[in-house]
């Protein structure tokens, strides 16, 4: 296991003396978090993942991990998988390549090899509908980073950015890209039409939903080429659009304007005094406009019905997210991708068993809460020792018993007195699992499971 030293990296620059030394105090730092290690096999490591997926679940992300554990307020099963000082262990030691081979141009080298692997493979397990959005996410993360963004219009306003394509009717995240900032000194120009066509690439049959910060006439153009229509909001700066749908002086409320092309449709839409809203569609060939209401364009309607499919998924994300605390910006990009991962299995898992707990309301907590349980279920069938309380260790006792056929761990009922020691009467926590009598370490006998019979 190697450790991870990325929370060095910062957006601002700074001397290099003091760089050094920020280096050394987070290198002490960690040599100091993992002193005592000893290595892991996949069934602890997937035990760790399934420990962040349920504090998740039980909407404690925001809670510390000193009482998840408690005593008095925490919950059995993160006692019962590994101790709270194991679990730190794993996260200060959480890495995702070897730091002294890394390319130093790339500057997502840290967590490429990871994002590649898992992107690639998001694409291949689902097919998208007709209808695709794509839009911006934000990864909350305030640490220090090259590539961090300030956007204030999210409510993290703080973190990484990703470019996303969801699938509208069920917002799978069917392809991502991390933003590392521009490659250059100058600004990048068209950075949103390279993006979208990015993202698209691919797909046919398509439409495509965005925003004004990727509309525009080459955008569609480009699109059509592939066979991929596009209706988005424009700017009112495009030099493509007409003089006549950018004035508003005079014209009703809730009046609509049309402009056509042989491939292009333009709609100024009056929503109230002064408000003038600009879409551009190639899907649209007619000026349809709805009877009733504000009589909204059909191509506004249809923009409103696509373009939350990357909102809807940073909601349900958050949710359950088992984002914890960090000051690496690679371990948050490692927590985005088990919440979007565990929110496009589940996509997947009821598009293939649609009557799985179809009477339930909330299907998808109990879905994600049976993935934690089965990450963290085969590490705790290979515990050694039993923990300190009785509800951690009757997890641990029940789990050994059900896996090795007739009970021979002693189930846990709190703490009684030795009914064997004659003398010195101790207190124990075990039973004999035949006839129920509490016995210490000194009258009990271990037998393996193929000599049980």
């Amino acid at each position: 296991m190697v450790l991870d030293s990325e929370c060095q990296d910062n957006s601002s620059s700074s001397s290099e003396d003091s760089g050094e030394e920020t280096d050394n105090s987070v290198e002490l730092e960690q040599l100091e978090s993992t002193h005592g290690w000893r290595d892991m096999d996949c069934d602890e490591l997937r035990a760790y993942v399934g420990l962040l997926i349920l504090a998740g679940v039980y909407r404690s992300r925001h809670e510390s991990s000193g009482s998840l554990w408690g005593d008095k307020c925490g919950r059995d099963i993160f006692r019962a998988t590994m101790s709270h000082k194991r679990f730190h262990q794993i996260g200060g030691a959480l890495c995702f390549d070897d730091k002294l081979s890394r390319p130093r141009q790339d500057k997502l080298a840290a967590f490429r090899k990871v994002w590649d692997l898992w992107t690639h493979r998001l694409e291949l397990l689902f097919n998208p509908g007709r209808d695709i959005c794509v839009d911006e996410q934000l990864v909350p993360f305030r640490g220090r980073c090259k590539f961090k963004q300030y956007i204030p219009t999210k409510p993290a306003r703080y973190g990484l950015k990703i470019w996303a394509v969801c699938d509208v009717e069920t917002s799978y995240a069917w392809r991502l890209q991390v933003y590392t900032g521009k490659a250059g000194d100058r600004a990048e120009v068209n950075q949103g039409m390279r993006v979208a066509l990015e993202l698209t690439e691919g797909l046919q049959g398509n439409v495509v939903t965005c925003d004004n910060f990727f509309t525009s006439f080459a955008l569609a153009e480009e699109l059509l080429k592939r066979k991929v229509a596009l209706v988005g909001t424009i700017r009112k700066n495009k030099p493509e659009l007409p003089p006549r749908l950018l004035q508003t002086r005079g014209r009703a409320v809730l009046l609509s304007a049309f402009a056509f092309t042989l491939t292009h449709t333009l709609v100024s839409y009056v929503s109230r005094r002064g408000k003038n809203v600009l879409l551009m569609s190639t899907k649209h060939r007619t000026p349809d406009v709805s009877g009733e209401g504000k009589r909204k364009p059909v191509i506004i309607q249809d923009y409103n019905r696509c373009k939350g499919g990357v909102d809807n998924l940073d909601k349900v994300v958050g949710t359950y997210s088992s984002r914890r605390k960090t000051n690496r910006w690679p371990v948050a990009l490692f927590h985005n991708l088990l919440d979007v991962s565990l929110y496009n299995s589940y996509v997947l898992w009821t598009a293939i068993d649609p009557s799985w707990k179809q009477q339930k309301n909330y299907k998808r907590r109990l879905y994600v809460e049976e993935v934690g349980e089965a990450l963290v279920n085969p590490h705790i069938l290979k515990r050694g020792r039993l923990p300190r309380s009785s509800g951690a260790a009757d997890i641990v006792t029940r789990g050994q018993s059900a896996a090795a056929g007739p009970a021979l761990i002693p189930s846990s009922k709190g703490r009684r007195q030795c009914d064997f020691c004659d003398e010195k009467r101790r207190r124990v926590v075990g039973t004999c699992c035949k006839c129920g009598k509490s016995t210490c370490k000194d009258h009990i006998v271990f037998i393996c499971k193929d000599c049980v019979n």
